[in-house]
């Protein structure tokens, strides 16, 4: 596990090079986040009921975010300016990966380091959508609602590090709903 860590630090440092950050700002990219997750740790959507919890100490996943600055019309600023996002979390072991397109809302904790986020949106996955044989879940459709939740602290000006609670499930809309819920530790850097 630990050198898998490292290897995701050293993956990140890699994306923060001096050119890199400048081509990143000219599309909008306002932070890029990176960390390791474990896989299917909740077997629900709010991790709050006790004896839910299938387990947090295998970590199998590596996340991926990019999160945009956020557009400058009404609309955005009417729903509290999400900034738009792409990412994704991939499973390592053959388990089930997804890709999602959400909005990220982010409030700092009064004026300490702190903040909270939230985000919605959707994802697409590459698990089964009926017959899976175990560990791998019945997600049902193809496309499913995406959630994830962050505590986090910023470090730096740059640096921002997270604990993140991510679901997917698809709401009942399919004949399968297993939904699928990973809990990580993630790394930023904001441009």
């Amino acid at each position: 596990m630990r050198r898998l860590f490292l290897r995701v630090i050293l993956f990140c440092i890699g994306l923060f090079g001096g050119s890199v950050i400048s081509q990143a700002e000219d599309f909008g990219i306002s932070e890029v986040r990176a960390g390791v997750f474990a896989h299917n740790v909740y077997a629900g959507f709010i991790p709050v009921i006790p004896g839910r919890w299938i387990g947090v100490t295998q970590i199998e996943d590596v996340n991926v975010e990019l999160l945009f600055t956020s557009p400058d019309v009404d609309f955005m600023r009417w729903i509290g300016s999400p900034r738009p996002t792409l990412g994704g979390t991939f499973s390592l072991t053959g388990q089930e990966s997804m890709a999602h397109l959400a909005l990220t809302w982010h409030l700092p904790v009064f004026d300490t380091p702190l903040f909270i986020e939230g985000s919605f949106g959707a994802a697409i996955h590459s698990g089964a959508l009926t017959g899976a044989i175990a560990p791998q879940r019945n997600l049902g459709c193809r496309v499913n609602f995406y959630e994830a939740a962050s505590i986090g602290i910023n470090l730096s000006e740059n640096f921002t590090a997270m604990l993140t609670y991510e679901h997917t499930s698809n709401l009942e809309l399919c004949a399968a709903n297993e939904g699928l819920s990973n809990l990580g530790l993630r790394i930023g850097y904001k441009f």
